[in-house]
């Protein structure tokens, strides 16, 4: 994954993790809620399958801020 691709990607958690907190998710399901998210995002920019795409953005390291 570039650079470009990494920064969408981190994007998409940070919303959806800032949706999620908005709204009064826990921590916890904020954060599964954004690698689900980032994940979707990442298969249908790059054409990956779901678990693939699941294994990348879990790989960045992702975490609630």
């Amino acid at each position: 994954m570039d650079e470009a691709m990494r920064k969408m990607v981190s994007e998409a958690y940070d919303e959806t993790v800032s949706e999620a907190m908005a709204q009064g998710h826990s921590p916890d399901t904020a954060h599964k809620e954004g690698i689900t998210a980032a994940a979707m995002f990442l298969s249908s920019m790059s054409g990956l399958e779901d678990a693939a795409a699941r294994g990348a953005v879990e790989a960045l390291g992702l975490e609630p801020t």
